[in-house]
């Protein structure tokens, strides 16, 4: 139980840490940072605070499908706004491309990880994830059809409002999936053997 507890918070500050990289290498960002980005522009706030007011938006769509959130969805909402927030005081502004690069595939990578030791812990989906799962149990839709257009809508909304679109969006959307696999299988628990009973000794 504790291990999985330092799984799941490790793993969402490592995840805000990869959201932190992302504004820093300035490159594009995931649909749903894209957002955040756009948000926190249009109102002048901090990235992490947007993160945590719209993770707890999307636990309100939650209601009407019916989703039961978990101790990892309510830190989902909690720990990753500020882990980004914390990354981004500390963490120096950088200049050249070649920086900006290693930067944007370092958080592609951490993000990948970050997501399968909090999802690998096993104390619930993040609201985001809970909303597409939710969608697709109330409609019939298929996962993938709910997955594209929540991101599609997000990223566009996020471009409208000024986040920042680029290469980094690009290679996300095609690293993240098959990185996501790699990594799953490092953070999920390992089944116990059965015990069988001895049989009596004569």
């Amino acid at each position: 139980m504790l291990r999985r507890l330092f799984q799941l918070y490790f793993g969402l500050s490592l995840y805000g840490i990869s959201a932190a990289m992302f504004v820093t290498a300035n490159l594009g960002a995931d649909p749903w940072n894209v957002f955040h980005l756009g948000v926190a522009r249009l109102f002048s706030l901090n990235i992490g605070l947007v993160m945590i007011l719209v993770g707890a938006l999307v636990l309100l769509f939650w209601i009407p499908l019916r989703q039961r959130p978990g101790l990892g969805t309510i830190s989902n909402v909690i720990v990753i706004g500020l882990a980004a927030d914390a990354t981004l005081a500390v963490m120096p502004p950088i200049q050249g491309l070649a920086l900006q690069a290693t930067l944007l595939v370092s958080a592609v990578v951490l993000n990948a990880m970050a997501t399968g030791m909090y999802i690998g812990a096993g104390f619930g989906a993040g609201p985001r994830d809970g909303l597409m799962t939710g969608i697709n149990a109330r409609t019939g839709w298929s996962v993938r059809t709910v997955r594209t257009a929540i991101e599609l809508t997000v990223l566009l909304a996020g471009w409208a409002m000024g986040g920042t679109l680029g290469v980094g969006t690009v290679l996300y959307a095609l690293a993240i999936g098959p990185l996501i696999q790699l990594f799953m299988p490092w953070f999920r628990p390992k089944p116990q053997p059965a015990i069988t009973a001895s049989a009596p000794v004569a």
